[in-house]
Formats: C-alpha cells, sequence, structure tokens
C-alpha cells in the first residue's frame, strides 16, 4: 500500500497521525481510501465541481510533482505527498 504523508492541517483527522498507508491505484484512490478510514479529509483535498485537487494544492508522488491530478498513477511502495502549490513567476 502506497504511504501517504499528511499535512499538518489535516493530522486532526487523522488522529494526529503523520503518516498513513492506505491502498489505492491513483491519487483518486488514496484520496477515496482516505475518507473511508478519516471521514473529512476529502473535503479538505478535491473539488468536486472541477473534479480535481483542490485548487492551491499540489501532489508530490516519489520526490516528483505530480501532473496529472486525481489520474496520477501509484505503485505499492509510493510515498505521497499533499502540499500547498507554489506559484512561481517573475517578481
Amino acid at each position: 500500500m502506497p504511504t501517504v504523508f499528511i499535512p499538518a492541517a489535516l493530522q486532526s483527522l487523522t488522529s494526529g497521525r503523520e503518516v498513513v498507508r492506505v491502498p489505492g491505484a491513483t491519487v483518486r484512490q488514496i484520496i477515496n481510501s482516505l475518507e473511508r478510514e478519516y471521514p473529512g479529509v476529502k473535503e479538505l483535498l478535491y473539488d468536486p465541481e472541477e473534479d480535481s485537487l483542490l485548487a492551491g494544492l499540489a501532489v508530490t508522488i516519489d520526490g516528483e510533482v505530480g501532473q496529472l491530478g486525481l489520474l496520477e498513477q501509484l505503485r505499492d511502495d509510493s510515498e505521497l505527498h499533499f502540499l500547498p502549490a507554489i506559484a512561481g513567476g517573475e517578481g
């Protein structure tokens, strides 16, 4: 099962757990598994109107920033982080 690193803002929903393991082969499946285990998590990660991750949220899988959002594929030994997206640009 993939390992999911829980952002500090969500740890109150996971009884303070910083790292959890849940089944899933895609980011969408991971979010659904997290919701089953820790009700309330999904609304802080998923935008149902856009059928995507919430705006301002990025996902990294095995150290790489995912470009496919909910469709991003995972392996059983993958590590997944949900992070605030950081905008870049010229200033």
